[in-house]
């Protein structure tokens, strides 16, 4: 579930901005500072800290993100992708080859954790003392790994609603949009065009 949760979380970085337009909270370093401080246990950079957020680290996400989104794209088929990026995807192969090089370039090893009053924990965690950098990408992109390789990639939806952009896992059989803000703009939107509809009639 968690690296579900990452996955989605770097998806949808990419979102509706409330005013009919599309946001990025990976605009700038200072966004993605504050996205890798919000995720930093998930990520594996708690007890470390995370990596300085410089633009080199900002490019790599963001391609990251890019492969991600082209892959999601791919998943909700026969469903139409996000408009976000509908029209400006990766082809799937470069998309693959992207995730995968950024996930081979720490390699791991299985560490059993077992704190007092605890139960053990199996965790792969970094061989040697790889950057930084390296391992929170490499988290990111293990992490969308394990998600499109996963049983919730076949849950995995492009929210319908009206001038929304993001990506969202189905958590049950009657859910159609990724918030209730979202439900209620497609429900305003519906109303609207029927009763444009008997104007004309």
């Amino acid at each position: 579930m968690e690296a579900t949760r990452l996955a989605l979380d770097l998806a949808v970085t990419i979102r509706h901005d409330g005013h009919g337009g599309v946001a990025d909270d990976l605009a700038d370093t200072a966004g993605l500072a504050t996205w890798v401080r919000d995720h930093a246990t998930a990520l594996g950079c708690a007890e470390d800290g995370p990596p300085a957020a410089d633009q080199a680290l900002l490019t790599a996400v963001r391609e990251l993100r890019a492969a991600v989104r082209s892959l999601f794209a791919r998943a909700v088929r026969p469903g139409p992708p996000s408009p976000a990026d509908a029209h400006r995807l990766l082809p799937e192969d470069q998309a693959l080859a992207r995730l995968n090089a950024a996930a081979a370039r720490v390699p791991t090893a299985p560490r059993l954790l077992w704190e007092p009053d605890a139960p053990p924990v199996l965790r792969d965690l970094p061989l040697g003392s790889p950057p930084a950098a390296d391992r929170l990408t490499a988290a990111l992109a293990r992490a969308a790994l394990a998600f499109l390789a996963g049983p919730d990639r076949e849950r995995l939806r492009a929210c319908p609603a009206p001038r929304c952009v993001r990506y969202f896992v189905k958590d049950h059989a009657r859910q159609e949009w990724c918030k209730p803000s979202c439900g209620n703009r497609a429900r305003v939107a519906r109303h609207h065009a029927r009763h444009h509809r008997a104007e004309g009639d």
